[in-house]
């Protein structure tokens, strides 16, 4: 008897480990809470969110807006 409860302890062990490794696996392929698709700018090649980058009519973006005005003036 005593070796059947042991076993059955072992197999409720294994278990409740390998379903925690599986939610970790499973956690690490999500991307980040918040994640942003992030754009280049166009005048000085700066990566930054999209949410906060400035675009024009051609969809180009720029970090600011002096940079859209300096890249629309030699365009």
């Amino acid at each position: 008897m005593a070796k059947i409860l042991f076993l059955v302890i072992g197999f409720l062990i294994v278990y409740a480990i390998l379903k925690s490794y599986k939610k970790k696996v499973e956690r690490r392929g999500e991307p980040p809470r918040g994640a942003e698709d992030m754009v280049r700018c166009a005048q000085c090649g700066v990566h930054l969110p999209r949410s906060e980058s400035l675009t024009t009519n051609n969809q180009a973006y720029y970090c600011c807006a002096d940079h859209r005005r300096t890249h629309e003036r030699t365009s």
